[in-house]
């Protein structure tokens, strides 16, 4: 499972696995993007139930950058190799 989710993903996860040479990883790192990623999911779904209740759809600002970072947070921190998550904090 883990293979297809990792080829579905592959365009955002070889933004961030390109490069050569040292980088400082720590595990602590993979766990505080996973929680970031998390908490902008959340402030994502947030957005969308109050663009749908007020009708005011220039809340889809929010919707798509809190979503969308939430979601290479994600993809990264489950999926990404340790050089990937040290890219995404600039860590190389």
């Amino acid at each position: 499972m883990k293979a297809v989710l990792e080829k579905l993903c592959s365009p955002i996860l070889n933004l961030f696995e390109v490069g050569e040479g040292a980088y400082d990883y720590k595990p602590s790192h993979r766990k505080v993007l996973i929680t970031l990623g998390a908490l902008c999911l959340v402030i994502g779904a947030i957005s969308i139930y109050v663009t749908f209740i007020t009708g005011q759809f220039a809340g889809m600002i929010p919707i798509v950058l809190f979503c969308g970072t939430g979601l290479v947070c994600e993809v990264v921190g489950l999926l990404g190799s340790d050089r990937a998550v040290a890219r995404i904090w600039k860590r190389h």
